[in-house]
């Protein structure tokens, strides 16, 4: 543990080989200076957006701004892509260990994602460990040899690097500035962009993000500000940072427009966040009755509200000169079960032709397997380095389509679903694991997000399911102990006391049976990681 040193900076971290000299005095105060700077108008945002949720709850309906008309309407454009997002057909993401990033960057796709949000459990020495690694990557020096002695290297061609820091609402409790938590996206970013920004743009690359859970052209100003403030400190060229804005919160669907206007200097596009959505969409509209969603696995990009809120985002980022990007395919090839996995592949198939066809410029995969089979598809229907030609001016989506309910059934198999990827998720993020295959899937926290936000909606309106039985808190805990006692069969009495789904099951509860729906799992989660 380090002291409290540096003029109102203090870690509350363990120190390992190579923290001392990646958190320096000067990057620290690099952080501390962003913080600052910037830390009364993320308070002030996050309180905006508690306030825009209590009208929504009073039924308040959300909708394009009025004061943001003239920014829809006029015609203005961002800045063009740097050569090495040019083309964007496939990009991968995964968590920011040293073997995925290794793997991520060789992958045969054109970006990498390093992500410290969705897929990132952010123990203290997950979040340092990962920048090592980006210090690293950035260099090119990173390598990896695993247990068995297989080594790990970089491949002379590989993928552009892209860091998705955590969200607006996340604080870093292991770094106090003036005796408060700093913000996790300010740390994130902020060491990122100072250990890495020069090297990258010596080997002809950049300060490349990926920005999560934006709630509305506010936050996404507040980001601006944050990489202009970054690069003047610094001395790096205005425009070097580039960032492609993930909408996977329903407010964002409609400030689109405003939200490629505030990042226009260091604006990459958008991407189309599914599971993040689906959560949002419930969270914002959880008061409404007839909102009630359907299984997980009903709601698909091919129709309804996901489908609607796709489109518009294709028209509106090629109209001003943006990318636009598909969603995640996190299906997981199935190497025991070749019928299955055929199955699983011409779903991601024909969900890549969707997007192709429909204009978007590149799509997310969540395994290595599924890059050529993606790319495929986008070299088949896209012939240039991106859509951009593609305007869609054919499509009229307004509010009546972003907000249209979706159509399915409630059956028993998807209760049982949620229960287990929720419990058998939280579990493992509770050790610091923050990206789990499960049933063929690769689940992180924005599906564990769906599934406890789907519970307790289905609870709160007295859902019932397909044969008629009604969802009830007790019956969520049946199902919960049914989980439990087959985790303990299967692991035996000592692994699963060594195990924390116990706890993971205790914060399950706590979540649902919640009467105002928590805003986020991570939150009460993060108190419970070193």
């Amino acid at each position: 543990m380090r002291a409290p040193t540096l003029d109102g900076i203090e870690l509350r971290g363990p120190s390992e080989a190579g923290f001392d000299e990646l958190l320096s005095p000067e990057a620290l105060q690099f952080v501390a200076r962003l913080e600052r700077e910037f830390r009364g108008r993320r308070a002030a945002l996050l309180k905006r957006r508690r306030e825009r949720q209590v009208a929504f709850d009073a039924g308040v309906v959300p909708g394009f701004l009025a004061a943001t008309r003239h920014t829809r309407e006029t015609d203005w454009r961002v800045a063009p892509p740097p050569r090495d997002l040019l083309d964007r057909r496939v990009e991968i993401t995964g968590p920011v260990d040293r073997k995925t990033i290794v793997n991520g960057l060789n992958s045969g796709a054109r970006v990498f994602m390093a992500d410290f949000e969705d897929a990132h459990s952010p123990t203290w020495a997950n979040c340092v460990r990962g920048q090592l690694n980006l210090r690293d990557a950035s260099r090119r020096s990173i390598e990896f040899t695993s247990a068995e002695g297989k080594r790990y290297r970089l491949k002379e061609r590989t993928a552009t690097l892209m860091v998705r820091p955590r969200g607006w609402h996340l604080p870093e409790k292991h770094l106090l500035i003036d005796e408060r938590p700093a913000s996790a996206s300010l740390f994130d970013f902020g060491l990122d962009f100072f250990h890495n920004a020069r090297a990258r743009l010596a080997r002809g690359s950049g300060p490349y993000y990926y920005l999560p859970k934006i709630e509305s052209h506010l936050e996404a100003r507040l980001w601006n500000d944050v990489f202009a403030l970054a690069q003047e400190a610094l001395s790096i060229p205005r425009g070097s940072v580039r960032a492609t804005v993930l909408i996977e919160t329903l407010p964002a669907a409609f400030e689109m427009h405003e939200i490629l206007w505030e990042l226009r200097d260091h604006s990459a596009g958008l991407n189309c966040g599914r599971w993040d959505y689906i959560f949002s969409a419930i969270k914002k509209l959880r008061a409404r009755e007839e909102w009630l969603t359907p299984d997980r696995a009903q709601m698909t990009m091919a129709g309804g509200f996901l489908r609607s809120y796709s489109l518009l985002l294709i028209q509106t980022c090629h109209r001003r000169g943006a990318h636009a990007m598909g969603g995640m395919a996190a299906q997981i090839p199935i190497k025991d079960d070749p019928e299955r996995n055929e199955a699983a592949l011409q779903s991601v198939r024909a969900d890549k032709e969707r997007e192709a066809g429909d204009g978007h410029d590149g799509t997310w995969v969540a395994h290595p397997g599924l890059v050529e089979l993606a790319a495929k598809v986008f070299d088949a229907r896209m012939k240039g380095p991106h859509q951009l030609h593609v305007l869609r001016d054919d499509l009229r989506v307004g509010a009546r389509e972003l907000l249209e309910p979706p159509k399915g059934a409630i059956t028993h198999v998807g209760l049982e679903t949620n229960v287990s990827v929720g419990l058998r998720y939280l579990e493992p993020w509770l050790r610091g694991i923050g990206c789990v295959p499960l049933n063929h899937l690769m689940e992180d926290a924005a599906t564990a997000e769906i599934s406890r936000t789907q519970v307790w909606q289905w609870i709160r309106h007295g859902a019932r399911l397909e044969d008629g039985r009604e969802i009830t808190l007790d019956v969520f805990r049946g199902l919960i102990a049914a989980e439990l006692d087959a985790q303990r069969a299967l692991l035996g009495p000592e692994r699963f006391a060594a195990s924390r789904f116990e706890p993971a099951a205790a914060l399950y509860d706590e979540l649902v049976s919640a009467r105002d729906l928590p805003e986020f799992l991570t939150l009460p989660a993060y108190e419970r990681l070193d």
